[in-house]
């Protein structure tokens, strides 16, 4: 079988950690966070963001909604930076590498469109990619096929050419469906095993 051509990396848990609860129990303590969470479902509010909506309005909606809760709701634009952390230095490491092989490397994530510039503007990286299929962008969200084809489509590299990485097992079943080689992450170990194993990292970068 072929070497894949390109690499395809998911951000949050691959490159960054992403982890809105753990900066909610460090701003407010656990019980406020659990009893937030509980009554607001501030995760759809975010895929909302994701699909485009505006960040900061969205987030104000809601907020004006649950008045109760509104300065606790409104943190979650104002301290959402925090909540990626920490870089997953391997992954990281390995990204570049890549790119220093001369392997194409492209980013598929759930990302809004203003929470991602933010983002790039903290983390040198997010710029390092060949090309970025990022879901506020363009409308629609992994595990959505089409959010597939459309990296397909804007990149031009066959879908059984493509190895992906995911944290999350429905975005990489929907990418295994198109006929990807998809990678579960669990860790930057086992992605740099993966990559050797693809002849696409040599035994002496893994261990580099």
């Amino acid at each position: 079988m072929n070497a894949p051509q390109a690499v395809v990396f998911d951000i949050g848990n691959v490159l960054i950690g992403w982890n809105p609860e753990a900066q909610y129990d460090r701003r407010f303590g656990e019980a406020c966070r659990r009893a937030l969470f509980a009554e607001v479902d501030l995760h759809a509010m975010n895929a909302q963001v994701d699909l485009g909506a505006p960040f900061r309005e969205t987030v104000h909606a809601l907020a004006d909604r649950h008045p109760a809760w509104r300065a606790e709701i409104r943190d979650w634009h104002d301290s959402w930076i925090e909540m990626l952390t920490p870089v997953i230095d391997g992954s990281v490491a390995v990204l570049r590498r890549l790119r220093a092989n001369g392997v194409p490397v492209f980013a598929l994530s759930n990302f809004g469109v203003d929470t991602y510039t933010l983002a790039q503007g903290r983390f040198d990286f997010l710029g390092e990619f060949d090309a970025e299929f990022i879901s506020g962008r363009l409308r629609v969200m992994k595990p959505d096929a089409r959010i597939y084809e459309l990296l397909e489509a804007g990149t031009g590299v066959p879908p059984d050419r493509l190895l992906f990485t995911d944290d999350r097992r429905e975005n990489i079943a929907a990418a295994a469906a198109r006929g990807w080689r998809t990678h579960l992450f669990e860790g930057p170990e086992g992605w740099v095993a993966r990559l050797v194993e693809e002849g696409l990292l040599s035994a002496d970068e893994a261990a580099a």
